[in-house]
């Protein structure tokens, strides 16, 4: 397979998994999960985005076709309105459907009225179709409104549109 053709299917691999295809998506209100004293409560936040994962030129580090450098730059819409940057790593096999990548990236926006930024952390693995991925939230990367953050994400595809369910915590409000 030449490189234009591999790194092209290397990109198309990265996408398919970001995604974890889940049925019946829903935007709802969050819900606060019951919490001990002390502890934060878990909330849902749910709502739509658009993503954008752009193929970047070989630098020369990666000289091998099965490996591809992204970027992304994604638009969160719902109970959390913001932007995000970051980078990603793809890698594929010759076995069809057998992939991985690894990503870093920064949200920032607002998330069910309180702003400032964090950094979410991909890691993914596609074994012969069977997705696994697990997005969370880089400890203590929190700013603004936002510090003291922890959580994690779920992608979910539906009839073509993309959503997220973000199940985080948040220390109280000052």
């Amino acid at each position: 397979m030449n490189k234009r053709l591999r790194s092209s299917a290397a990109v198309t691999m990265a996408i398919g998994l970001s995604f974890v295809l889940l049925s019946d998506a829903q935007t709802t209100s969050p819900s606060p999960t019951p919490s001990s004293k002390g502890v934060p409560a878990t909330t849902h936040a749910k709502g739509t985005f658009e993503a954008k994962i752009t193929p970047q030129t070989p630098d020369g580090k990666f000289e091998d076709a099965t490996m591809s450098r992204m970027t992304i730059d994604k638009q969160f819409h719902g109970d959390l309105e913001a932007t995000s940057k970051g980078q990603m790593l793809s890698a594929m096999t010759e076995v069809k459907g057998s992939a991985g990548y690894v990503a870093m990236e920064r949200v920032t926006g607002t998330l069910n009225g309180r702003s400032g930024s964090f950094v979410l952390q991909h890691s993914a693995t596609m074994t012969r179709g069977v997705p696994q991925l697990s997005i969370t939230v880089v400890p203590d990367s929190g700013t603004g409104q936002l510090v003291g953050l922890t959580g994690k994400m779920d992608i979910i595809i539906n009839a073509g549109k993309h959503s997220y369910d973000f199940e985080y915590a948040l220390p109280p409000a000052p």
